[in-house]
């Protein structure tokens, strides 16, 4: 075995489950049954959901729940997370199935997961806290929203309408509803997001998304009414196969790939860190998170399931329900699995404008209005990522829109930090090397200025050429450069040219305290290669003062009245 293989395999076997997984199962288990009873009652709908949303139906979200759910429990970095099929997930997921089919959608999920284990592998992990909050609050809000209208047809009874954007389509089913109103369906799908919301807010330990669906199935039977169900369920999962895969359409399937495990990465890894924030000393491990990830979307579509990712709602009920380890996860699967082999026949008679009514309400709580609303007031660069952030989620895709709003939030950090360099005047007195009289003090003020560059001279540092044109005719003009944190090629030809219009005017420019890591950009660019020639250049500030003083009396403005000798000036025509 070649060492690089040798490292990939040691490094594999980091993120296998060890045996204080074990312990911590065994720890509480009582908690955790409890804890995984409660989220199985939440997830059964929302699994049912988001299958039906996905296009590949009610029976691949119950699969996607148990398989998924059970190995990124096992498997993942998190003792808290639930996993399963998302709206985020089902978001992508739509196009997907319009362009390729149950087959590409499958084949999606596989590919996904072989890419979220070799980012495991290459501990990529760890590069997901540096998503700003603006980007996850506009994320989560664009989200919403996105949920919210994709169940609009169903919840108003109609046929979902041809198109691409969701908002769109929703509005063609407002439409088609005003023409062909279905109110059993509108009704049943109002009244469920109703009492979700509503017994969410009196009493939140109680499973209201499920008994909403258990009364809303009751009332349309007993009622008889003409409405949309589930339908027919497997009485059991599906054999493992793989051959939903078509070898030659992989390369057109690899961006959509690319596209799904971003966002099993990104949603995981947020729901995670959510279950962090929540538990009591719980920390989660970044990559195994990704690993276990990895493993559930890889073995999830040989059964038949979507791509699946952590789920912040269940795993927010996982945590406020006592669960102590993986255990409670582990239990949720199993009672999934158990009513996919014994209930399957009630479960067909749910109506799935019921089930539309509980993602409308997931959607509506999944928005935290105080929170984006102190969000939006923080600052007027947080406000602008977290709106353009949401409306790309909104208008093209989840994945872009994470990225675009990484790019704009990172210039906007960028453009502040760069702007946060000052320059400052900085008296003479404090360096001045010598005696001097109070005559000759002044004088020196009269021909010598000092400026101190604060902070990092980037991109935005025209500021400063602003400021240094605008310096009163003296002699000599003194640059002083130890708190200078960073610079970059723009900043050091702005510097350049500030250093120049200087010049031009008449003025000895000297420069002192350059850090070592500094020279290499200014040197390149000719900032001071010139300066350098004529011993312009000083390590120190009293030392760039003394040569100054020199240049003064060898110009005839500063007469010697001190007892310190004379020291060879700096050239006259720098």
């Amino acid at each position: 075995m070649s060492r690089s293989s040798s490292r990939v395999w040691q490094r594999t076997r980091s993120l296998l489950p060890a045996r204080d997984d074990l312990a911590a199962m065994l720890h509480q288990p009582r908690r955790d049954l409890i804890a995984g009873l409660t989220v199985a009652i939440v997830a059964l709908p929302l699994a049912l959901g988001f299958g039906i949303s996905s296009g590949l139906g009610a029976a691949a979200g119950l699969t996607t729940a148990v398989i998924a759910g059970a190995l990124a429990a096992a498997f993942g970095g998190s003792n808290l997370q639930v996993s399963g099929p998302t709206g985020a997930m089902t978001v992508v997921l739509v196009p997907i199935m319009h362009t390729h089919g149950a087959a590409g959608v499958l084949t999606v999920g596989l590919m996904a997961g072989l890419i979220l284990i070799g980012l495991a592998i290459a501990k990529a992990g760890r590069y997901m806290a540096f998503v700003p909050a603006p980007v996850v609050e506009g994320f989560t809000l664009g989200i919403a929203a996105v949920i919210g209208l994709q169940q609009i047809p169903t919840a108003l009874g109609v046929h979902p309408p041809d198109g691409d954007q969701v908002a769109v389509v929703a509005a063609r089913s407002v439409a088609a509803f005003a023409t062909h109103p279905q109110w059993a369906a509108a009704a049943t799908a109002a009244l469920v997001a109703v009492a979700i919301l509503a017994g969410g807010r009196l009493r939140p330990a109680v499973p209201f998304s499920i008994l909403a669906v258990v009364v809303a199935t009751v009332a349309t039977e007993l009622a008889g009414l003409d409405i949309a169900r589930i339908g027919s369920l497997p009485s059991g999962l599906a054999a493992p196969s793989l051959s939903f895969i078509d070898v030659s359409a992989l390369s057109s399937l690899a961006g959509a790939a690319l596209a799904v495990a971003a966002l099993a990465a990104l949603e995981s890894l947020l729901s995670a860190a959510v279950a962090d924030g929540m538990g009591v000393s719980h920390r989660h491990d970044p990559d195994r998170e990704l690993f276990g990830q990895g493993i559930a979307n890889l073995v999830a579509p040989m059964f038949g399931g979507v791509p699946a990712t952590g789920a912040i709602a269940r795993t927010a009920v996982n945590v406020r329900s006592g669960a102590s380890s993986r255990l409670a996860a582990l239990i949720h699967a199993a009672v999934l699995a158990a009513l996919i082999y014994t209930a399957a026949p009630l479960v067909e008679r749910i109506p799935v404008a019921a089930l539309a009514g509980v993602l409308l309400a997931t959607a509506i709580r999944m928005v935290e209005v105080g929170s984006v609303l102190a969000m939006a007031r923080a600052t007027r660069s947080d406000a602008i990522v977290l709106a353009l952030t949401a409306i790309a989620t909104l208008a093209l895709d989840l994945v872009k829109a994470v990225i675009l709003g990484l790019i704009v939030a990172g210039a906007l950090a960028l453009r502040a930090v760069a702007r946060s360099a000052t320059l400052r005047q900085m008296p003479l007195h404090p360096d001045l090397p010598g005696d001097h009289t109070t005559e000759e003090r002044a004088l020196l003020d009269q021909h010598i200025v000092a400026y101190r560059i604060d902070g990092p001279l980037l991109f935005a540092a025209h500021r400063f050429l602003l400021e240094l044109s605008e310096v009163a005719t003296v002699s000599v003009v003194i640059l002083r450069m130890s708190a200078v944190s960073a610079i970059d090629a723009s900043g050091a030809l702005v510097l350049k040219d500030a250093i120049q219009k200087l010049q031009r005017r008449g003025m000895t420019v000297l420069i002192s305290g350059i850090r070592p890591g500094h020279n290499r950009p200014l040197a390149a660019l000719d900032v001071i290669t010139q300066l350098h020639a004529a011993g312009h250049v000083f390590p120190n500030t009293p030392d760039a003062i003394h040569a100054a003083r020199a240049h003064l009396h060898s110009n005839g403005i500063l007469h010697h009245t001190t007892a310190e000798p004379d020291i060879a000036a700096p050239s006259s025509n720098s």
